[in-house]
C-alpha cells in the first residue's frame, strides 16, 4: 500500500523506518548542493561570452545612430534594444526605457517614484494605509519592495489560470489599494502563464483609485523549455481596448538570457506614464550602460537571435527540470502527499507538500547539505498559512548533481510527512 493517508500504524512505523535509513544514508554523503534561487548554471553563462567581444576598438563604439556608446546621455537607452525589447513586451519601441541590469531595480525605482511624487493623485507616501496586492504563491522580492514601503501586503491567491480575479475585482474597489504584483508568464514559483481571460479582466480593472498600477514583471517573456512554449496574452493591447492604457508598467531584463549580474533591464508604459517617469530619470542619471547595451545589441541584434540563445539554454534546462519531474512522480507519486506543477518554462517548480510540513522538509534538506528557499518565502511576510509550499529552482546545479538533490528532496518530503502522520 502506497497511499500513506490510508496506511494504518504500524505500516507507517515500518515505512518511516526505510525512509529514515536512506535519509541518514544521504547525511552521511555530506552533500553540497543548492536550489534555492534561479541562478543559471556556467554553461548557461558560457553561451553568452561572444557577446563580451562585440564591443571594442576594431568593431566600434557607436550605436546605429551613430552615438559614441562610451560618452554621456541616452537617458532612455540606446534605439536597438527599445526595438528588441518593445517586441518582447509588445509595444512600440518609443515607449520603452532600457536602463542598468536589473529590472527589480527599475521595479524598485518606480514604487519610490509613486512613494514620493506619485501617478496623478499625489504622492503614495502622504496617503494612509495604502495596500499592495500579491498574487500568492509569487515572488518574493516583489513583496520585498512593497513591504519595505510600508503597503501591507493583501495576498491573492493563486488559481489554476492565474490570480483570483474575482478577489482582485473585489479588492480595487478600495482606493487604498494602489497596485498589484503579477509575473504573468512562467509565473515564479508556479511555472503558469495567465490565461487571455485573467489577462483581460486585468485590462478591464477599474480600480477605485486611480494611481492604481499593474505591476507586469514578464520576467520568462521568451522562457520556454519546449520548441512550443505558452502564449501570453498581449496586457497592453487590451488595455487599450479598455481605455486603461495608464494601469500597467511593463517590466523584463535578460538576466537569464545573457548574464544574470551583467544584463540589461527594460521597462514600458503608455505615453503618459512615459512622460512622467522621463521626467523624474532626468534627475536621477545621465544615462545608463550604453556599452552594456551595445554588447547585448550585437550579440541579440533582432528576435530571430533571441529565440536561437533561448533553444541553446532550454537545451541545458530541460533535463535538469524533467529530472526534478521524474523523480518526484517516481517517489511520491501514489503517496497522497505532494502535489506539484510542471511547467513548460521559466526556472521555477512549485511543490505543495503535505500540510504542516514545508519548514521542516526545508531543516531535512539543509543539515543534508542542501540549500532551498525558505519555506513560506512565496508568500507576503513570508507566512504560507498552510506551511506546504516550497519552491525548486533546479538551474544551478549540473544533471548529476539534480538527480542527488531530488532524491533528496523527496526522502525529505516523505519522512517529514511520517513524523507528522505518526
Amino acid at each position: 500500500m502506497a497511499d500513506y493517508l490510508r496506511m494504518n500504524s504500524d505500516e507507517l512505523k515500518k515505512e518511516f523506518s526505510s525512509v529514515k535509513a536512506k535519509y541518514d544514508e544521504l547525511l552521511s554523503l555530506k552533500l553540497s548542493l543548492d536550489m534555492s534561487r534561479g541562478k543559471p548554471n556556467f554553461d548557461n553563462m558560457d553561451l553568452c561570452d561572444d557577446a563580451l567581444c562585440a564591443v571594442n576598438r576594431e568593431k566600434g563604439f557607436k550605436d546605429l545612430s551613430g552615438t559614441d556608446c562610451r560618452n554621456y546621455g541616452g537617458m532612455d537607452g540606446i534605439a536597438e534594444l527599445k526595438s528588441l525589447f518593445g517586441e518582447v513586451l509588445g509595444v512600440p519601441a518609443e515607449q520603452v526605457i532600457v536602463g542598468g541590469n536589473s529590472s527589480l531595480n527599475m521595479m524598485f525605482d518606480t514604487v519610490a517614484q509613486g512613494m514620493t511624487h506619485g501617478f496623478g493623485a499625489g504622492p503614495w507616501g502622504l496617503q494612509k494605509n495604502i495596500k499592495f496586492l500579491c498574487p500568492a504563491p509569487g515572488y518574493d522580492r516583489h513583496f520585498g519592495i512593497t513591504e519595505h514601503f510600508g503597503f501591507e501586503l493583501i495576498p491573492v491567491y493563486m488559481t489554476a489560470e492565474g490570480p483570483d480575479m474575482d478577489a482582485v475585482e473585489e479588492l480595487v474597489k478600495d482606493e487604498t489599494v494602489k497596485g498589484i504584483w503579477c509575473v504573468p508568464k512562467y509565473s515564479n514559483p508556479e511555472g503558469m502563464t495567465y490565461s487571455d481571460n485573467v489577462v483581460r479582466r486585468m485590462a478591464a480593472l477599474k480600480p477605485a483609485a486611480c494611481d492604481f498600477r499593474i505591476f507586469w514583471d514578464n520576467a520568462y517573456a521568451v522562457h520556454d523549455l519546449y520548441d512550443e512554449g505558452d502564449c501570453l496574452l498581449n496586457i497592453y493591447d487590451e488595455c487599450l481596448k479598455n481605455g486603461n492604457e495608464d494601469l500597467v508598467f511593463m517590466f523584463t531584463s535578460t538576466s537569464k538570457i545573457t548574464f544574470p549580474g551583467a544584463g540589461v533591464a527594460a521597462q514600458a508604459a503608455s505615453p503618459n506614464n512615459l512622460k512622467m517617469l522621463k521626467n523624474r530619470i532626468k534627475y536621477q542619471t545621465i544615462g545608463p550602460d550604453k556599452v552594456n547595451q551595445l554588447r547585448h545589441a550585437r550579440f541579440l541584434p533582432d528576435m530571430a537571435a533571441l529565440k536561437l540563445q533561448m533553444k541553446k539554454h532550454a537545451e541545458i534546462l530541460r533535463p535538469k527540470f524533467e529530472s526534478v519531474l521524474s523523480e518526484l512522480n517516481n517517489q511520491l507519486g501514489d503517496k497522497n502527499i505532494a502535489s506539484w506543477s510542471k511547467p513548460r518554462g521559466g526556472y521555477f517548480i512549485s511543490l505543495y507538500v503535505y500540510e504542516g510540513t514545508a519548514k521542516r522538509v526545508c531543516e531535512l534538506c539543509s543539515k543534508a547539505g542542501m540549500v532551498l528557499t525558505p519555506a513560506g518565502a512565496p508568500f507576503p511576510y513570508g507566512k504560507d498559512p498552510k506551511d506546504s509550499n516550497i519552491r525548486i529552482a533546479p538551474s544551478y546545479p549540473s544533471v548529476e548533481e539534480i538527480k542527488k538533490a531530488a532524491e533528496l528532496l523527496c526522502i525529505a518530503v516523505r519522512y517529514a510527512a511520517l513524523e507528522k502522520l505518526l
